[in-house]
């Protein structure tokens, strides 16, 4: 069967956000073109993952030499989004594989999302098919401009959580918090 392809070359909207409350939010990446929208699930690490290695990839692109593909510094005002998540959320996978790219050819940053699989998990089956094709992928090809929008919102995001304990280092619970330090029992 043929992988389905969720592709977007040219997004009017690309963010990720969260649904619930800090401490048991999911977290989304969410496209838009036109009327068309999807929704995958993805961990925090994973969001705070993809942040960083495209932090890392737009830096290197802004110190070749010249900076040929004009990757601006900071992010320009009229590409930040700071709006929810378009409701209804409606995920259509959770988010196993990612890959991140480059496209010299259009200038842009390419993200690939993929489905969960059983082979995702440590205890996957042995007999399962390793070279099995997706039944479905996100495709995402963003100007570098938006990939530096996308990619400081997402810093943002996931840094809104829970505070962190300044004694012990865990998240700190709406309900309380009972530290234990290192060497208490």
């Amino acid at each position: 069967m043929p992988t389905i392809v969720y592709e977007f070359a040219w997004p009017d909207r690309v963010v990720i956000g969260t649904v619930g409350l800090p401490g048991s939010r999911t977290f989304y990446l969410q496209v838009r073109t036109g009327a068309q929208i999807v929704s995958i699930a993805l961990e925090k690490q994973q969001s705070a993952l993809l942040a960083e290695k495209l932090t890392e990839l737009l830096e290197q692109l802004m110190t070749h030499d010249g900076n040929p593909f004009s990757v601006p510094a900071t992010t320009p005002i009229e590409l930040v989004d700071n709006d929810p998540l378009e409701q209804p959320v409606e995920e259509q996978f959770r988010t196993g594989t990612m890959s991140l790219g480059w496209d010299p050819r259009t200038a842009q940053v390419v993200i690939e999302a993929y489905p969960l699989t059983p082979d995702d998990d440590e205890d996957a089956d042995e007999d399962s098919a390793p070279d099995a094709q997706p039944a479905e992928m996100l495709l995402v090809r963003l100007p570098v401009g938006t990939a530096q929008a996308f990619a400081t919102r997402t810093r943002e995001v996931v840094g809104a959580g829970r505070p962190i304990c300044v004694l012990c280092g865990t998240p700190v619970d709406a309900a309380g918090h009972v530290c234990t330090l290192p060497g208490d029992n």
